[in-house]
């Protein structure tokens, strides 16, 4: 490790200024700064000092969703079996050729085979993302000379668990760069956008392209090819029939663990409650905000389905139900959590999280063309989480006063 540490300082004089490859300083930074704690610290008088730093605390949200990726690869591809099994997906793709390449079948029953088969239409979708989003990163950076921060770490991370295993890798591409450039570049790069950057690149690609990523029809397996299997989220399902429809097709229990149809990470809320331990606990993620997100959900589905409807069967849809489908539990835990984007005093996030929560369940149940509101909920809060702290503020400010009035 000293060879290698004296051999990056003696190439990074090139990089420094007056260097022939100074303008490149950015990339060389962070190649360094991946290998090794960076070597430079704050100077002067007054300065914070704190063990945890950006590149830490990215990468105990990357640990936090592990769980969450796991169960990313393993459903895709118990899904992909399943339709096999059923004699809906043709055995004409390069992922069922790999698969057969390699040795494995087909069997829904084997967990290795499963979790080869769905890493091969996961990390696609990674890898595209990350090349995509760090050339934006690395542009944005060159241009303004700033330094490559880690903050594309986890976004590059997010945007692939947020979208179904077939999409075109042209459109992830293109989603990624929006979400980088348009959610948070233009602010000024990460800690000073108002955007979730993951949820930009989604709500981009919902929009501009919702035959591939549609929250009534998401591919679960195949190319959208004329073979192709496709099949409605267990969500758009309950929009059609119902509780009794849900519960005659599928336990609770799956819905918990996973093992269901929908985009790749957003399926299993058990693995979003592990995620969302890591976070609490290391306090990365506002516990308030998470409680607030409950209560809001939980009065909201109440009220609903206190009202019902004899014409929109969402409004029956118990809440142990609402939790469990869709990207509920996964837009609760690692996106409405987000530390810049949300609300930062202790009084406003309850108030962020549980209007999230509110508006959440009522744009799922109320508006028949997307029977899905987490992502909608979080980004329309993002942009009033500035309003909320300044109200909270001003209110402690006004109580104050009038307790130390003379």
């Amino acid at each position: 490790m000293k060879a290698l540490r004296g051999f990056l300082d003696k190439q990074g004089r090139h990089f420094e200024p007056g260097g022939r490859l100074h303008g490149l300083h950015a990339l060389w930074e962070a190649q360094d700064t991946i290998l090794y704690t960076p070597g430079k610290v704050t100077k002067g008088s007054t300065h914070v000092r704190d063990g945890l730093d950006l590149k830490r605390l990215m990468i105990t949200v990357v640990v936090a969703l592990i769980p969450t990726i796991a169960m990313a690869m393993y459903n895709t591809g118990l899904q992909a079996h399943r339709a096999i099994a059923a004699g809906a997906l043709a055995l004409d793709t390069w992922q069922t050729a790999a698969m057969q390449a390699l040795g494995l079948g087909f069997d829904p029953g084997d967990v290795l085979a499963c979790v080869v088969h769905g890493a091969l239409y996961f990390f696609p979708v990674l890898v595209v993302t990350f090349v995509a989003g760090g050339a934006a990163e690395t542009l944005f950076a060159i241009v303004r000379k700033h330094e490559i921060n880690e903050g594309f770490l986890v976004t590059g991370m997010l945007i692939p668990l947020t979208v179904p295993p077939t999409i075109p890798l042209w459109q992830v591409a293109l989603g990624t760069l929006f979400g980088v450039i348009v959610g948070k570049e233009v602010f000024g790069g990460t800690g000073m956008n108002i955007l979730n950057p993951a949820l930009t690149a989604r709500a981009f690609l919902f929009f501009a392209y919702p035959a591939e990523i549609s929250g009534d029809n998401v591919w679960i397996a195949a190319q959208t090819s004329p073979d192709g299997y496709s099949g409605a989220t267990w969500l758009a399902r309950a929009a059609v029939e119902g509780t009794p429809g849900l519960e005659s097709g599928l336990a609770w229990r799956d819905a918990l663990l996973g093992f269901i149809p929908g985009s790749m990470g957003e399926t299993s809320a058990l693995a979003c409650l592990a995620g969302a331990l890591v976070l609490v606990l290391t306090g990365i993620g506002s516990w308030r905000i998470l409680a607030g997100l409950v209560l809001g959900s939980f009065a909201m589905t109440a009220l609903l389905n206190a009202v019902g409807s004899d014409t929109n069967l969402l409004l029956e849809v118990p809440f142990h139900w609402q939790i469990v489908l869709g990207g509920w539990a996964f837009g609760a835990v690692f996106m409405a959590t987000e530390p810049v984007t949300a609300a930062h005093t202790d009084a406003g996030r309850w108030i962020y999280g549980f209007l999230i929560g509110v508006m959440a369940i009522l744009i799922r149940v109320l508006n028949p063309a997307y029977p899905e509101g987490m992502m909608l909920a979080i980004l329309f809060m993002n942009v009033f989480a500035p309003t909320i702290d300044h109200f909270v503020v001003r209110a402690n400010l006004r109580r104050r006063q009038a307790r130390y009035a003379s």
